[in-house]
């Protein structure tokens, strides 16, 4: 008998469910962070072998038109394709949109997918606080491909390279040579390189190519056993998608997929003792100390490494 009153029912594959386990498990109150915690514990034993997959490019490039293209390619070809899309959540109000969603409308009602917005809430490296989990969720779900939509920064989405098996990044034609290219950070994380929209101007879709295919031999890849490769596709048409898929399988046949995910458990790991010491620091404080010691370091009686020093103990 399971625990967990939504564990049969994520465990059938229910998609209702499935929204509600991943919802749980982004709440912050502590009842149902306890029970999203039991949850994960029950059905992470019954996760089915999936492929997870990142993508990430500068708003405009076409992220969700280019899911929505590969999810439906991969829905119709019997895999069951789970969509996690990221979207900001504003600095002064803590809103999101959540448009990502009507985005794919048709991937949206396919019985084979399942489309998951949610808000970035102030979390880094453009994924959710509990990304992780929720693809966790997915895969107990039954889902054997799970695609990770970034908020779409397109310079700064790094976390989502350490949970996913295969990092994409998606770029334009005339977006810049390939000094330019170099000089992006997030490319030294990218597996694959895609130019979206390549039926606008083939030619220069094709020249992109070129660029980004030398600014990745001058990059040092994250793996000796896989160098990273550029390729060119239309969400519109359809067009590069059999080929991208193709390439994540000659991925996933080339690297080490269960090695590196034990190194992003460990990551995990380390991540959520950091988040849990803090939370159980700032429980501890006292609040009157606190003010005392903030209002002396706003009025220079203290610098702001003075402070934080006292309030650990080690007064300067």
């Amino acid at each position: 008998m399971s625990e967990h009153p939504l564990t049969e029912a994520l465990l059938a594959g229910h998609r209702r469910a499935l929204a509600k386990a991943i919802t749980l498990s982004e709440s912050t109150r502590p009842d149902h962070e306890a029970g999203a915690q039991a949850l994960l514990s029950e059905v992470t034993p019954h996760a089915v072998p999936s492929v997870r997959l990142g993508l990430t490019g500068v708003p405009g490039v076409g992220k969700s038109t280019l899911i929505e293209a590969l999810g439906l390619w991969l829905a119709d070809a019997g895999h069951r394709v789970a969509v996690l899309a990221v979207d900001p959540s504003s600095a002064r109000t803590g809103g999101s949109i959540m448009g990502d969603k009507t985005r794919m409308p048709r991937l949206t009602v396919h019985p084979n997918a399942f489309i998951r917005p949610s808000p970035s809430g102030g979390t880094l490296g453009g994924v959710a606080r509990r990304t992780r989990e929720a693809i966790t969720l997915c895969e107990a779900a039954g889902f054997d491909v799970v695609l990770v939509e970034t908020v779409g920064v397109g310079q700064s989405e790094t976390q989502v390279a350490g949970m996913t098996d295969l990092f994409v990044l998606l770029t334009l034609h005339g977006a810049g040579d390939e000094l330019q290219g170099i000089k992006r950070g997030i490319m030294e994380l990218a597996d694959l390189c895609v130019v979206n929209k390549a039926d606008t101007d083939p030619a220069a879709a094709t020249r992109a190519q070129t660029e980004l295919t030398a600014a990745l031999k001058l990059l040092t890849p994250r793996t000796a056993r896989w160098r990273p490769r550029a390729l060119k596709a239309s969400a519109v048409t359809g067009a590069g998608i059999p080929e991208l898929w193709q390439a994540v399988g000659e991925y996933r046949n080339t690297v080490d997929v269960a090695a590196k995910r034990r190194a992003q458990t460990a990551v995990w790991f380390d991540e959520l003792l950091r988040e849990a010491a803090w939370r159980r620091f700032q429980a501890g404080l006292d609040p009157a100390a606190l003010h005392r010691l903030r209002s002396e370091v706003l009025t220079g009686q203290r610098t702001p490494i003075q402070g934080v020093d006292a309030l650990l103990g080690h007064p300067t």
